[in-house]
């Protein structure tokens, strides 16, 4: 097993919530390499931490990825070890890492955390973070098996969170708001190739329904593109649509949740 371990949690910078899972980490693997994908994720927030962490796995290396957005922490929930492609994933099983198993191709194997020899002591019910998934990582990391974590799960039983919708038809695409990062950007379902298979192209404008609301936004690759202040459509990181203010917070301007409908269509073609 690699010694590469990422974590991805809710707990903020505030506090040394994080350090305490560094330490226990480190000091049962020393030479573990340790990536912080994010700690910001918004308190409780499963669906931001599960697309966040979905996003990132294509970059990390093969290793351990441990996801703690765990609002169930304490109750019947379990934690999970789940393997797929070069890697293991480790959280609560409430869907935060479903996205993410999809991504590297599927699990192949699934595993309750129930090897208490594998736990920090006395665990505390409110931050299985640092006393249950950090020291079970490490584990993994200097070379215990999975299958030592505790017993199978059938693969059917593990929690999923519903897969984004996004559909073309005649004229239009459709989906939804998958995330807001923290510049206010409203990540949209909605691919850049379902752009291009309707034949829009940056340069052109789009029509954008929020609902009853129609709005004519302008696809370009940056935000630059537009003064300061503006609304732009732009191919994200990721290869999704987004909906961004240059210099501004999209998601306050428009009032787009995560989950809100939106429809994409051309509007008018650039010369």
């Amino acid at each position: 097993m690699t010694s590469v371990i990422s974590l991805l949690t809710d707990y903020g910078l505030e506090d040394g919530y994080i350090a305490a899972c560094h330490g226990v980490i480190v000091g049962i693997s020393p030479e573990s390499r340790i990536i912080d994908v994010c700690h910001l994720v918004p308190p409780g927030d499963v669906r931001r931490g599960a697309a966040i962490l979905a996003q990132t796995i294509a970059y990390l290396p093969p290793g351990v990825h441990v996801a703690v957005v765990d609002p169930g922490v304490g109750g019947a929930r379990r934690a999970v070890a789940v393997e797929a492609g070069e890697h293991v994933f480790l959280g609560p099983d409430n869907g935060l890492l479903s996205w993410a198993i999809n991504a590297s191709g599927g699990a192949r194997a699934a595993y309750e955390l129930s090897n208490g020899d594998l736990f920090l002591k006395p665990v505390s019910p409110t931050f299985h973070g640092r006393d249950l998934f950090a020291p079970v990582a490490a584990h993994l990391a200097i070379g215990r098996r999975p299958a030592e974590l505790g017993p199978e799960i059938p693969l059917g039983r593990l929690v999923s969170l519903p897969a984004p919708t996004s559909t073309v038809q005649e004229g239009y695409a459709e989906g939804e708001v998958l995330s807001i990062d923290r510049y206010g950007n409203a990540q949209l379902s909605i691919g850049s190739g379902d752009l291009v298979s309707l034949g829009i192209t940056p340069g052109d404008t789009l029509v954008v329904w929020l609902g009853r609301r129609r709005l004519s936004v302008p696809f370009r690759e940056t935000f630059t593109a537009v003064p300061p202040g503006d609304v732009v459509a732009f191919t994200d990181s990721a290869g999704l649509v987004a909906l961004g203010v240059n210099a501004g917070d999209a998601s306050q301007r428009l009032g787009l949740p995560p989950g809100a409908h939106v429809r994409l269509s051309l509007g008018s073609r650039h010369m």
